[in-house]
């Protein structure tokens, strides 16, 4: 999976004449690599090109032109980009009023380790959550978490020939035991792994 060099990013004013093309791209691009786990959570995955526009649009908000920030900002997202044998997700955790929100992120403590990918015919992988940070105290989770899921070769090879996947949370707060991924997204998330298996 190509990470991104600061080489390949474009410049404020380049950007701003292609962002309303290249945004629609990646908005259309996200519709297949989101999934929704129960009424409350969602998982967006990511890949090098959700990850190059989160990139861009920092440099732009930010106005970042100068080379530490430009580097800053590479150094803070292309982690987020898989790496060939596995699946990287920003989760979100949606709870609209926020009374209800508090409550629920209090109750919620550990659920960013307790969501899984499920490839037929293996046990469930559970996400690596948050190794750049800790976004959870004593009281409450985040409302937002990073994961990362590490996948076997004989999950890949079987899931690039048709194998199901589904994914689930068991956190005894918010269960969801089992969601079918449908192909579309399914399909999507399968080209992120390009590990090379020949030597397996």
């Amino acid at each position: 999976m190509p990470h991104i060099s600061r080489d390949s990013l474009i410049t404020l004013e380049a950007y701003a004449k292609v962002r309303q093309e290249f945004r629609a791209r990646v908005m259309a691009h996200k519709k297949n690599r989101k999934v929704h786990l129960g009424g409350n959570m969602m998982l967006i995955f990511e890949d090098e090109l959700t990850i190059r526009y989160q990139i861009q649009e920092m440099l732009r908000i930010e106005k970042i032109f100068d080379e530490a920030g430009i580097q800053d900002e590479l150094e803070a997202y292309d982690p987020l980009v898989p790496d060939g044998a596995n699946w990287k997700a920003t989760m979100m955790i949606e709870y609209p009023d926020s009374a209800e929100r508090a409550v629920k992120l209090a109750e919620l403590i550990g659920v960013e380790d307790r969501v899984w990918v499920k490839v037929n015919g293996y046990d469930p992988v559970y996400a690596i959550a948050d190794e750049d940070l800790d976004r959870e105290t004593e009281e409450k989770t985040s409302s937002v978490h990073f994961l990362r899921f590490e996948l076997a070769p004989g999950m890949i090879k079987i899931l690039q020939g048709g194998a199901p996947l589904s994914m689930g949370v068991d956190h005894p707060a918010y269960e969801v035991p089992t969601v079918e991924i449908v192909p579309a997204v399914r399909d999507s998330l399968i080209k992120d792994l390009t590990a090379d298996l020949t030597a397996e």
